[in-house]
């Protein structure tokens, strides 16, 4: 049997503590409302408030002075200034919540003082309690007995925590000098900090020595490496590898609609073509909750292994609205949606960009715009990438550039690919470019689209010429319905990503077909 993994970490506490991992990152935060404004802020504060001083009776004089420091800032008019300007600029209550207090994390990590620094997870933590109170769902408490596992943790979550059981804590980051060092060491609650990201689940053995500065996991437990560059789009087969009956590679890749649809299928031989984050995000407080966007995304590229996987950003607006938006003016089915959306609302691209930033670490991600119809969509989507890098570059967090493409779904965008220099890769969507091309409704789109199918398949056949040698891929219903494969074959596609059901038919076709879409010698 293998010996289990010691780690080296840095002691923040002293003691020594094993028990089952409780692992923080989690994609099923509470959804907060939006309704209600600014009064509805209001109150949430104000619970946020009684539930601190609730948790400071019979606090020691240490844990009081925190209390009352993050209750300073809750009551600090100028918090409440800067979230009320940010409101009458347009901007949704809880949006305008998260840039304030994010604005105020940021001047904090930036400062030279490691005790100023180790502030910031105070601020994190008011901001987190702030939204569970909008969603009325108070901050989750954890097993007793468990070993904390996280990036960090919020000084009232220690303090709502039951020590008495026994437990530990061991965080990826921290401090010696923050809040929750500071507690543990006057609680003799064993913690380690600066273990660097690890993998462990929910209920895995994890031991935590807080005098030697170690954490010790299981029997295959092991630290994520960073994955090793590869080409932008890169899509090459690699092992399950499918061919065509004339030998050509094909690359079948899968479409997600939610995290949950990878954990069946089998990473060595399956990448995911397109993950639809529309259908996980699906409120405007998950668009502001850039920790559990990173943690479904990365839940997503730790199942795909070092298979590639394409996230595309928020496909919202039309048919599609975002709860939270829905009296956004444009939002129609021909107007305001996709990439147009999210750079007119750049404060819900720039929390999911660093969700992606974040996220790329743990995989091969390319992120796919969706909707483009001009160059400069692009240009102007990739430079917002650019800044909130250098925004994480500052903060130390850990992150990575993606490759960035398009999905290609816009007539006027497939009928000039070759104008489009800055995409790293296209996917062509055949539903909204059926649609589109066909002057459909939506409603009406499933009768159109066998009469639509040869114009469809001519412009595609135009549009992957005007490629330049890009990474092309095609994602939408045509692909994974056999009846088209001939032609979509012909037309010069060889990665196709379908839904995991259809997934099987596919490959089967694809087998009795040869390149160009003939059938194989004896079919």
């Amino acid at each position: 049997m293998a010996a289990p993994l010691r780690l080296t970490a840095k002691s923040a506490s002293p003691g020594i503590a094993s028990g089952p991992a409780f692992v923080a990152e989690r994609p099923d935060a509470p959804a907060p409302s939006t309704a209600g404004g600014y009064a509805a802020l209001e109150k949430a504060i104000d619970i946020s408030i009684g539930e601190l001083e609730r948790l400071a009776d019979g606090a020691d004089a240490e844990s009081r002075d925190i209390i009352d420091f993050q209750i300073e800032v809750l009551r600090d008019p100028t918090i409440a200034e800067a979230t009320g300007a940010r409101m009458e600029a347009d901007e949704n209550v809880v949006f305008a919540w998260v840039a304030t207090l994010d604005a105020y994390i940021g001047e904090l990590e930036a400062a030279d003082e490691e005790q100023m620094r180790a502030r910031a997870v105070d601020i994190l933590d008011i901001k987190n309690r702030v939204l569970g109170a909008l969603a009325g769902t108070p901050v989750a408490d954890f097993p007793p007995g468990s070993i904390f596992v996280g990036k960090d943790m919020e000084p009232s979550r220690f303090l709502a925590h039951d020590w008495s059981k026994g437990g530990g804590i061991a965080l990826f980051a921290g401090s010696t000098a923050g809040h929750v060092a500071l507690l543990a060491r006057a609680k003799s609650v064993p913690m380690v900090i600066g273990t660097g990201r690890f993998s462990a689940a929910d209920g895995d053995p994890v031991g935590v020595d807080g005098d030697a500065g170690a954490v010790v996991l299981k029997a295959g437990g092991m630290l994520i490496p960073a994955p090793a560059q590869t080409p932008a789009g890169d899509m090459q087969t690699e092992s399950g590898e499918l061919r065509t009956a004339d030998g050509v590679p094909i690359l079948l890749s899968i479409n997600i609609n939610d995290p949950a649809e990878i954990d069946a299928l089998d990473p060595a031989t399956t990448g995911v073509g397109l993950m639809r984050s529309e259908f996980s995000v699906t409120s405007i407080a998950d668009a502001a909750n850039e920790e559990r966007q990173l943690a479904i995304y990365r839940r997503v590229l730790e199942q795909a292994g070092d298979r590639p996987v394409i996230i595309r950003m928020l496909d919202i607006g039309g048919d599609k609205p975002l709860a939270g938006l829905e009296d956004l003016p444009g939002l129609s089915a021909s107007g305001l949606r996709g990439i147009r959306l999210l750079l007119a609302r750049p404060e819900i691209a720039r929390v999911q960009a660093r969700a992606l930033l974040r996220a790329a670490v743990f995989g091969r991600l390319s992120v796919m715009l969706p909707m483009v119809t001009f160059p400069d969509e692009i240009d102007r989507m990739r430079e917002l990438f650019r800044e909130e890098a250098e925004k994480l570059g500052r903060r130390s967090l850990l992150h990575r550039m993606p490759p960035i493409g398009m999905m290609v779904e816009v007539p006027a965008a497939a009928l000039m690919l070759d104008t489009f220099g800055s995409a790293a890769f296209f996917s062509f969507g055949t539903n909204d470019l059926t649609q589109y091309l066909a002057a459909s409704s939506r409603d009406d789109i499933d009768a159109d689209a066998d009469n639509a199918a040869p114009a469809v398949l001519r412009l595609l056949a135009q549009a992957v010429k005007l490629t330049a040698g890009k990474p092309v891929s095609i994602c939408g219903d045509m692909a994974g319905n056999p009846h088209y494969l001939p032609g979509l074959l012909a037309a010069g596609l060889r990665h196709f990503s379908v839904a995991p059901a259809r997934r099987p038919a596919i490959r089967s076709a694809i087998i009795g077909l040869n390149a160009d879409g003939t059938k194989a010698a004896g079919e």
